[in-house]
């Protein structure tokens, strides 16, 4: 059994079976040479329409049968092409002949005296090799297409995959550098508060060290949602009305059809920040926070942070987070996306991100 199976795996490896099997287009070709040479015999010779037919035929699909033997025999003596013109010559020499020999029952003698049988022979050997070497050269050059088509593909496949791993790590390098960024504005929050005396130091803190855990897990969240970075909003700005009671207050506008819309991590979370840091905190009267997500036509979608604070300022738009924030949005979801400020009437700034979703 040992060696039986040895000698099937020997005999599987020299040999492949699909490049032997024909194809419907090559039957096609084939048939259309056998028909196109019946026609151009048939006032060489006596022979009737069908009979020609029926010879031409043979020796056409004698000629793609061995034309595909020396494709699918693994050898490495000759280039494939090579044997396969040898294996059309062979068939174009042989298949005539015992066509012929059909005629005249199998007697090579009286084969040899017939000059109608020796004519013949020659005539359809020699348009069996013309015939088929035409063929082979089309075959060979449609086979030469085909791989270097394969091989685009494949460069292309290979190229996309690199591209989205150089993607991934850029993504992955972005959102670890905002991490120190913005747990050092929160801990600088929490320290103010401290210092102050304030009472609501230790709920506070409390209520950052919930946080904390929460948003480790989800700077970590390779598959972070809308859903999730609400959330982790909705727990920050908890935080900073605690701390501000009487100068802050949000609200929260979200299509429920996008709470499952992929996200980088922090993302919104990034706007808040900046709205805080930048609109809420300056001014004496505080201000009101708004985070929005809708879906635009054309599967745009439209996130959004709106504040009624001290509006634009210097360095409003010029951080490091907004930066960070808009190359990992280029990462995510193409070059395409985009970050758009303005202010609002009668003070404040809003903060827009466009970009399309699949």
């Amino acid at each position: 059994m040992a060696e039986t199976s040895s000698i099937r795996a020997t005999t599987s490896s020299h040999w492949d079976a699909a490049r032997f099997e024909p194809s419907w287009l090559q039957f096609k070709v084939v048939l259309g040479v056998a028909l196109l040479s019946a026609l151009l015999l048939l006032r060489q010779t006596r022979n009737t329409f069908v009979e020609l037919m029926g010879e031409t035929t043979f020796v056409a699909i004698t000629l793609l049968f061995l034309f595909n033997a020396a494709a699918a025999w693994r050898q490495s003596w000759v280039p494939r092409w090579f044997a396969q013109l040898v294996a059309l010559a062979l068939g174009a020499v042989l298949a005539p002949l015992v066509v012929q020999l059909l005629g005249t029952g199998g007697d090579i003698a009286a084969f040899t005296r017939s000059r109608a049988h020796v004519g013949g022979y020659f005539m359809v050997m020699f348009g069996a090799l013309i015939m088929g070497s035409l063929v082979a050269v089309g075959a060979y050059y449609r086979e030469q297409e085909e791989r270097t088509r394969a091989e685009a593909l494949q460069f292309a496949l290979e190229r996309e995959t690199l591209q989205r791993q150089a993607a991934d790590a850029r993504l992955q390098l972005l959102t670890a550098q905002i991490e120190p960024h913005f747990l050092l504005n929160t801990l600088a929050n929490v320290k103010a508060l401290v210092d102050t005396g304030s009472p609501r130091a230790s709920p506070v803190f409390a209520s950052l060290i919930d946080y904390l855990r929460a948003a480790m897990q989800q700077i970590n969240n390779a598959h972070n949602t809308l859903a999730d970075e609400i959330r982790l909003v909705r727990a920050y700005l908890d935080i900073m009305v605690m701390r501000m009671p009487d100068r802050l207050q949000y609200q929260v506008e979200m299509e429920p059809a996008l709470a499952s819309l992929p996200l980088p991590p922090m993302s919104l979370l990034t706007l808040v920040e900046n709205a805080i840091r930048h609109g809420i905190d300056p001014g004496i009267d505080g201000g009101t926070i708004t985070v929005g997500a809708r879906r635009m036509p054309e599967q745009v979608v439209n996130l959004w942070v709106s504040d009624t604070g001290v509006g634009m300022s210097e360095s409003a738009g010029s951080g490091k987070g907004l930066n960070n924030l808009l190359q990992r949005l280029h990462a995510f979801y193409g070059e395409d996306a985009r970050l758009e400020l303005s202010e609002t009437t009668p003070h404040g700034l809003r903060a827009d991100l466009f970009f399309r979703s699949p």
